[in-house]
C-alpha cells in the first residue's frame, strides 16, 4: 500500500512538464533531425518508400516515439520534427506534402502523421527522458495547387488581400523582392503572406503562442526566414518564448549576421559550403573552411556559439551522394560536435544514407532497420559522449571559442579545451599526422584518442605529435576528463567525475527539469515520514 501511496504522490513531478527552454538551456543540446513521413510508423511495418515518387509513406508521431531509444542511445538530447501543421492535399503534380512544408491551414494538424493526442504524447515521452522538442514552422507563405491560388482553401487567410501580389522572385539580389514576391512555381505557387499587414502578423504572433504552448514544444526552427522582413522576427521570437533557430539560406557571414540580431540563432549554412567542399575530396580546401569559422566568430552576435551545425539537411544533397570515402565522411561528420555551435544530425546520416538532391535525400529509414552496431552510429554515439564530456569537464567550454592551430593544406588542428580535434581529408589511403606544439596540455600529459582509443601523450611542453592510420579523424581528450565507468574508451578513462560520456541523454535532464525532480524527491523523502 505504501509503495502505491509513493508511486502515486511522485508520478505528477517525474512526468516532467515541457522546458519552455531559453537558448542558453540549448546550448548543450544535440538535435536529431527527422522528416516525420520517412522516419518510423505507428505500428513498427517496413513499407516500400519510393523516393522519386514524393508521396506519404506512413511515418507519423508515434512512430517517433518508438523509436526514442535509438535515438537516445545514440546521446541525442533534442529532437527536431518536421512541420505539423495541414498541408495541401493529394498530387499536386509535384507530388504530395510528407515533408510539411505547403502548409494549407495553420490551426490545424496534419492528420497523416497523427492527432493532437499523439503530438502531445510525443512532447511528453521526450520530457520524461530530459529530451528537448523542436517544431518546424512555416511563416512566410502558404501553398496551392493551382495559379492562381484558391485563396478560400486557405486557413485563416482566405482572401488575397492577405498576400503579397504574385511575382516570382527571380532576384535574390534584390531585397524587396525576395521579401514580397513568391517562393514555388505555378504548379505549386507558395503564396506569400502579406507580412507589412499589421493584422496578419498580429495573428502570426498569436499563433506561435498558442502552437508552442499547446504541444510544449521548447524550441522552433523556423523556415525561409530571409523572406520576411527583420523587424518582424523579435517580437514573433518573443511570443514563442522558447529557443528560436531560423533558415536562412546564404553562404555569406555579411548576409547572415543581421538575422542573429533578431533571432535566437541561425542554421550556419555559411560554414557548411566550405565544410562540404573541404572534406569532399582530397583536394578540398581546409583554409576556406578556417576563414569563413573566423568570419562568423567575428560577424555573429555570439559568434558562432549557438548557430545549429550541420552537415547534412532534407534541402541538400547528402555528403555520400557526392563521396563514400568513409575516412572523409568521418572527418566531415566530426565537425558539428567539436565546434562552437550546436551539432544537427540529419536522419540516416548515421546509417550510411547516400540520396541525392530532394527527394532523394528523404529516404524512409525503417528500410535501414534501425540497426545500432553499425560504423557510423559507433562514430555519432563517440561524438555526442565526448562532447557531453567536454561540456562536464570544463565549465566554460561551451563559451569558449574555438580556435584552429597548426593548419597545413590537407589537416587542420582545432582546439576546444579539453578537446582537440586533428582533422584531415587526405581520404582512406592517407596516413595523416599533425603536430601540434601549442595544442595546451599539462606537460607529458596522458591523452586519448576517443575515436580510436588510443593513448596519446603529450610532450614536455604540453604539444602534441600524432598520426592516423587510413585517413580518420583523431579526437583528443585527457584521461581525466573521461569517466572509468563511462562508455568512451573506458580502459583509459582516469576520471570519475560527472564527464562519463555515457551518451545517455537521460543524464542529462535540462535544469528546470533537474530541480523539479530534485524538489519531488525531496518532498517524496518527507511523505515516507507521514
Amino acid at each position: 500500500m505504501f509503495a502505491l501511496r509513493f508511486a502515486a504522490f511522485v508520478a505528477p513531478f517525474i512526468a516532467l512538464p515541457a522546458f519552455a527552454a531559453s537558448a542558453d538551456e540549448w546550448r548543450s543540446r544535440a538535435i536529431y533531425q527527422l522528416v516525420t513521413d520517412r522516419f518510423a510508423t505507428s505500428n513498427g511495418s517496413s513499407p516500400p518508400c519510393d523516393t522519386s515518387q514524393r508521396v506519404y509513406c506512413g511515418g507519423t508521431w508515434q512512430g517517433v516515439i518508438s523509436k526514442l531509444d535509438y535515438i537516445q542511445n545514440m546521446g541525442f538530447d533534442a529532437v527536431w520534427i518536421s512541420p505539423v501543421v495541414a498541408n495541401v492535399e493529394g498530387n499536386t503534380g509535384e507530388g504530395e506534402a510528407f515533408h510539411g512544408y505547403w502548409t494549407r491551414d495553420i490551426n490545424s494538424l496534419n492528420e497523416h502523421f497523427g492527432s493532437t493526442d499523439d503530438l502531445n504524447a510525443l512532447a511528453s515521452a521526450l520530457h520524461t527522458r530530459g529530451m528537448f522538442l523542436m517544431l518546424d514552422v512555416v511563416v512566410n507563405h502558404m501553398a496551392a495547387t493551382s495559379n492562381p491560388p484558391d485563396y478560400s482553401s486557405f486557413s485563416p487567410f482566405n482572401t488575397q488581400a492577405d498576400f503579397h501580389l504574385e511575382c516570382f522572385i527571380d532576384d535574390y539580389n534584390n531585397q524587396t523582392d525576395v521579401e514580397q514576391c513568391w517562393l514555388g512555381d505555378t504548379t505549386v505557387p507558395l503564396a506569400d503572406l502579406n507580412t507589412e499587414n499589421d493584422d496578419i502578423v498580429n495573428t502570426m504572433y498569436t499563433w506561435i503562442k498558442g502552437l508552442v504552448g499547446n504541444y510544449s514544444a521548447d524550441g522552433v526552427r523556423i523556415d525561409t526566414v530571409k523572406h520576411i522582413r527583420k523587424d518582424f522576427w523579435p517580437q514573433f521570437a518573443q511570443n514563442a518564448g522558447v529557443f528560436t533557430i531560423g533558415e536562412v539560406l546564404d553562404g555569406n557571414t555579411s548576409y547572415v549576421g543581421p538575422y542573429t540580431q533578431v533571432l535566437d540563432s541561425v542554421l550556419d549554412y555559411p560554414t557548411f559550403y566550405p565544410l562540404t567542399s573541404a572534406f569532399v575530396s582530397p583536394t578540398g580546401n581546409l583554409s576556406s573552411l578556417v576563414e569563413l569559422v573566423q568570419q562568423a566568430q567575428s560577424t555573429y552576435k555570439d559568434g558562432e556559439f549557438m548557430t545549429g551545425s550541420f552537415l547534412e539537411n532534407h534541402d541538400n544533397p547528402r555528403f555520400q551522394s557526392m563521396t563514400q570515402d568513409q575516412a572523409l565522411v568521418k572527418n566531415a561528420m566530426t565537425w558539428p560536435f567539436i565546434q562552437d555551435g550546436v551539432p544537427i544530425l540529419y536522419y540516416g546520416q548515421e546509417q550510411g544514407y547516400t540520396g541525392g538532391a530532394d527527394p532523394a535525400n528523404r529516404e524512409a529509414l525503417w528500410l535501414s532497420g534501425y540497426v545500432e552496431d553499425k560504423p557510423l552510429v559507433n562514430h555519432v554515439k563517440t561524438l555526442n559522449a565526448v562532447r557531453k564530456s567536454a561540456i562536464a569537464s570544463n565549465g566554460s567550454f561551451l563559451t569558449t571559442p574555438l580556435k584552429f592551430l597548426a593548419t597545413t593544406s590537407s589537416t587542420l588542428a582545432v582546439s576546444k579545451p579539453p578537446l582537440l580535434a586533428l582533422l584531415s581529408n587526405g581520404g582512406n589511403a592517407s596516413s595523416p599526422s599533425w603536430s601540434v606544439p601549442n595544442a595546451g596540455y599539462a606537460a607529458n600529459e596522458p591523452l586519448v584518442d576517443v575515436v580510436s582509443c588510443a593513448s596519446v601523450t603529450a610532450d614536455s611542453n604540453g604539444g602534441v605529435s600524432a598520426s592516423s592510420q587510413g585517413g580518420v579523424p583523431m579526437v583528443l581528450m585527457p584521461a581525466s576528463a573521461l569517466n572509468k565507468s563511462g562508455s568512451v574508451c573506458s580502459n583509459l578513462a582516469t576520471g570519475s567525475g560527472s564527464g562519463s560520456g555515457s551518451g545517455n541523454a537521460a543524464s542529462a535532464v535540462g535544469a528546470s527539469g533537474g530541480i523539479i525532480l530534485a524538489a519531488a524527491l525531496a518532498a517524496a523523502a518527507s511523505y515516507m515520514l507521514l
